[in-house]
């Protein structure tokens, strides 16, 4: 039946491009995909065949797959995603003779584009890394990560950085935030009407973030218990400091989910209430449905990591194109064409920017999170992961909890976040923001962008929380902000110890830090 259906689809192919005017249904269809919006790609006879072709194969490998008997869950995933990954790879706009566009311009440019797009990549092999954006536009500190504060506390594996109130006034509970160590801190701190850490401070909080160290050699024996620890110290540094019993907290990510783990461990040991709040951005707890990474954790990707970590420590750029082969015809393929075939020059784009900054993970740490998170999903497992002698019990967390998802999110998919939901014991609020992975959570109210839906987060299944929930356009900051509002706590002047540097932990270095910028 599939080959049937092909050579029939094939055959209308043909005919549209013998045909004097092609077919209105297949002209239409590569409208749908940018890489054949162009018009050359319909004028041309030539061309409209060749893409039309490849159109109506990608379709038929694709199905296929899905058809394949005899594959459990996973091994179909894995099948479909190599087949995309193979189907984005051939497609004929990556290559300069099959790309009308490309021709063009060299035509037009005399072979300049073809030129600079060689320098373009040959850069590019010597860096060991695809350019996204123009680095030279910006520069930490300059035009990112520019919220003014000062780092007050440096440990062997993160800084913390306190930020300048601009109120009188402060809320008396602080706000202390966990980034991923996967990527840079300053997702959070992007540019001044992107930043969250900077709306935040207006809202009146004192807030505080960690800069995690990018791993090296050093720090060969890392595990997950430092980085729990880490939190740990975090929040009582600050504790100390402006000397309050509880702070709020956020963890992104990565971040979130080892904030699970700390919450877990302050439980267990009579500390819970070091914690006023947990508000947790795209982060997983169950990886029961964990997105696409799930695909990389097998014995093959492990023993790949293995070697590629040898020196104690797993390059960064290899998780920066672990990320972009997830969505490989946007952020391969795409950059591909505009940089290598048709020598653009790159866009000032701070998001890639970020993006490409990558990070090295300690590698025994990454190891085990892949291998007791990712494959064996233990820490939904009560008691079966422990923290520095300390078992790990989700299911005894009551600390309030706002649980924010990315309705297309493709690397913590909402219906994982969800489950946290199912294993927390305390109040929660459940938040679906729209976007994914980073747009989902950077979201100023100013940008207008997006929407986001709530309803009843103590519904049986994702699935019955979508059925019910009310859309709100905009950004849902302000929803979280009336939530941390909601747990009081007064307000006290901003001077003393709320002024970074001006307590007992004197300034190190302004914002945003020395390790932030080391790779």
């Amino acid at each position: 039946k599939a080959g049937a259906e092909f050579w029939a689809n094939s055959a209308q192919v043909w005919q549209n491009a013998l045909s004097a005017t092609p077919g209105l249904a297949a002209a239409a269809e590569p409208l749908t995909d940018k890489r054949f919006s162009a018009p050359q790609w319909r004028d041309n006879p030539v061309s409209n065949f060749v893409h039309q072709s490849y159109l109506q194969l990608s379709k038929q490998l694709l199905a296929n797959t899905d058809q394949m008997p005899g594959l459990d869950e996973k091994q179909r995933k894995q099948i479909a995603f190599a087949t995309q990954g193979m189907v984005d790879a051939m497609s004929p706009s990556n290559f300069a003779f099959t790309n009308p566009q490309v021709l063009e311009k060299a035509i037009e440019t005399k072979g300049e584009s073809l030129r600079k797009g060689f320098a373009h990549m040959m850069a590019d092999l010597q860096r060991g890394q695809l350019t996204h954006t123009d680095e030279g536009a910006f520069e930490l500190g300059r035009n990112l990560a520019t919220t003014p504060g000062k780092v007050i506390y440096e440990a062997p594996l993160f800084q913390l950085i306190h930020y300048t109130p601009t109120t009188k006034s402060v809320a008396t509970i602080p706000l202390v935030i966990f980034p991923p160590w996967i990527n840079r801190f300053y997702i959070l701190d992007l540019t001044a009407k992107k930043s969250f850490v900077r709306w935040a401070v207006e809202q009146g909080l004192s807030v505080f973030i960690v800069s995690w160290k990018s791993a090296d050699a050093s720090m060969k024996d890392v595990i997950w218990d430092d980085y729990v620890n880490a939190q740990i110290d975090a929040i009582d540094q600050v504790r100390a400091l402006l000397d309050v019993p509880s702070v709020h907290t956020i963890g992104y990510c990565v971040g979130g989910t080892t904030l699970a783990a700390t919450l877990a461990v302050l439980t267990a040991r009579g500390a819970a209430d070091k914690v006023a709040s947990a508000t947790f951005f795209t982060a997983q707890v169950d990886f029961s449905r964990p997105g696409d990474l799930q695909v990389m954790v097998d014995d093959a990707h492990l023993k790949l990591i293995e070697q590629l970590s040898a020196e104690g420590f797993l390059d960064g750029r290899y998780l920066v194109a672990t990320f972009n082969a997830l969505r490989g015809k946007d952020l391969i393929w795409n950059y591909v064409v505009n940089n290598y075939l048709l020598g653009e020059d790159y866009p000032p784009f701070d998001l890639l920017f970020w993006n490409g900054d990558s990070t090295n993970l300690p590698a025994k740490w990454h190891k085990s999170y892949l291998c007791d998170l990712y494959r064996d999903n233990r820490l939904v497992q009560p008691n079966s992961l422990s923290i520095g002698g300390t078992p790990l019990d989700l299911s005894l967390v009551k600390t309030p909890a706002y649980v924010q998802a990315g309705r297309e999110d493709h690397i913590a998919p909402a219906a994982s976040v969800w489950k946290i939901t199912e294993n927390f014991k305390g109040p929660i609020r459940f938040l679906l923001a729209g976007s994914g992975h980073i747009a989902g959570v950077v979201n100023p109210p100013d940008a207008k962008k997006y929407q986001y839906w709530t309803g009843d987060s103590a519904a049986p299944s994702f699935e019955a929380f979508v059925e019910t929930a009310k859309e709100t356009k905009g950004s849902w900051w302000p929803d979280w902000i009336l939530w941390i509002r909601a747990f009081g706590g007064g307000e006290v002047p901003a001077t003393g110890a709320r002024l970074p540097g001006q307590g007992a932990l004197k300034a190190i270095e302004d914002a945003p830090g020395s390790y932030v910028k080391a790779h």
